[in-house]
Parts: structure tokens; C-alpha cells; sequence
């Protein structure tokens, strides 16, 4: 796959941050690049169309983004699958009446919310981030996701971080476009 081989060599490499010991692959360098933006795009529709839709037989009717790399790339996949977008924000961000789900992170716990009545139920979504590490916020956003009636059928990232086993904890399958070594 050239087009992944091309991504990753663009990923920005950050030894030691956020803390020494840790190796932060940067996506940003990735959407400066018109080029490489667009490759990443649609990549990512194509995987989608080609393997996530056949494999389960059903159409997409929304993507959750999460907040807030998810709200990079979400709307221009549900815009390009005609399907709807819908974010997932942090606690206290969204107006209206909210659901919350909270997660666990290496320094405490956090919550993400989704706005009441943004997924009907029986819709099929596909929740898309930056990276999957320890899980923790992608499996709050499928916990959203199911309370609203709605079923994951898969979680998107640019970068996944498999030792950390993140992939477990999720109630759909996974797909990466990079996957970092320990």
C-alpha cells in the first residue's frame, strides 16, 4: 500500500513528549499537505467502501467524530458517504440536553458528551479519531453511540498504538492507517 507508506513517512516524529519514554507520532504535518490530506481522506472513504461496508452489508448513516482531531477528518467522510455527522464533545461543551460517558485517562478520568436525539436508532456509525491508545475515549463514544439506540460498526484512526491493547476494551471491530512499534 504506497498510500499508507506515503502517510507515515509524513507523520511527525516527537522522541520524548508529551514526557520522556514517548515516541508522539504528529498528524498535523499530514493535513498541510493538500496532497497528502487528500490522500489520507480517501484512504480512509475507500477502506470504508471497499472492506467496512461489504463485510457487514450495511450502509453508514453517521460518523461520530471525537473531540477533537475527530472533527478534522468526521465531516468530510460523512459528507464524501452521505451520511451524517455527529460530534462528540467534552463535558460542558454541547448546548441542549446531553448524554455523558465517562473515561478513564493515565491521570484521572474524563467525560465525553453527545447531544440527546443525534443518532436514530438502528443507525449503523463509524467513530473516527486521530489514534486509539489505551481506548478509553473511543469506547465512551461507543457507549454514546449504543445509548442512543445506535450500532458501532467499526472505529477509525489514523494511528493505532496495538501494545497498548486500546482495542480491547471496544465493541467493534478497528482499523488503523499506521501502526506505531513500542
Amino acid at each position: 500500500m504506497a498510500d499508507v507508506e506515503y502517510l507515515k513517512s509524513l507523520l511527525g516524529v516527537h522522541p520524548n513528549w508529551p514526557k520522556k519514554g514517548v515516541t508522539f507520532l504528529d498528524i498535523f504535518p499530514l493535513l498541510r499537505d493538500p496532497i497528502a490530506f487528500e490522500t489520507l481522506v480517501t484512504h480512509l472513504v475507500h477502506h470504508i467502501t471497499s472492506h467496512t461496508i461489504p463485510q457487514t452489508g450495511k450502509k453508514i448513516d453517521v460518523i461520530v467524530g471525537l473531540d477533537a482531531r475527530g472533527f478534522l477528518l468526521g465531516p468530510i467522510i460523512a459528507l464524501r458517504l452521505g451520511a451524517a455527522f455527529v460530534p462528540v464533545r467534552k463535558k460542558g461543551k454541547l448546548p441542549g440536553q446531553c448524554s455523558s460517558a465517562e473515561y478513564v485517562k493515565e491521570y484521572g478520568t474524563d467525560s465525553f458528551e453527545m447531544q440527546a436525539g443525534s443518532i436514530k436508532p438502528g443507525s449503523n456509525v463509524i467513530v473516527v479519531d486521530d489514534l486509539i491508545a489505551t481506548g478509553g475515549s473511543a469506547k465512551a463514544a461507543g457507549e454514546l453511540v449504543k445509548a442512543q439506540g445506535g450500532q458501532t460498526l467499526e472505529y477509525v484512526f489514523i494511528v493505532g498504538l496495538p501494545f497498548l491493547n486500546g482495542q480491547d476494551k471496544l465493541d467493534a471491530p478497528i482499523y488503523t492507517v499506521v501502526n506505531a512499534e513500542d
